[in-house]
């Protein structure tokens, strides 16, 4: 059976800035040799979302090489998205909602759920509606 990992955001935001050098290198390493035994490391949406955001914050880091930082290595095979080929297209998506609207409407959308929204981009997404558009039931 594969034993299968989940990274927090300090491992994602080693291996997008690979700063400081001796821990990225650490995270390297460690991550290669569980994936030598046959190991799978996810990132849930939360844990890029969080990552996006923090590189912005912290590492001065523009919006759009966040999102290809975060592409490159969760397309790398040493780290993969928890929910799959929708996140990186998430992640390459131009113009309309932003990442975190995207990501927060996928997890939803594997639940099961509609997004309710007043945001007009998001409610552009499938699976999403515009709040004061919903018309309620007459009781």
């Amino acid at each position: 059976m594969t034993r299968r990992y989940g990274i927090d955001t300090s491992v994602l935001i080693r291996l997008i800035t690979a700063q400081p050098p001796d821990s990225y290198t650490y995270c390297i390493e460690q991550l290669t040799g569980l994936i030598g035994t046959g190991a799978e490391i996810l990132a849930s949406n939360q844990v890029i979302g969080e990552a996006y955001i923090a590189v912005q914050h912290h590492y001065k880091v523009s919006r759009h090489d966040a999102s290809q930082a975060l592409s490159q290595v969760l397309s790398s095979g040493l780290i993969a998205p928890l929910n799959g080929s929708a996140v990186l297209e998430a992640l390459t998506a131009t113009g309309g909602p932003g990442l975190f609207d995207r990501l927060i409407s996928d997890d939803y959308t594997r639940a099961g759920l509609e997004v309710l929204t007043l945001d007009r981009k998001m409610a552009a997404l499938p699976n999403a509606q515009y709040l004061p558009a919903i018309e309620l039931p007459r009781v």
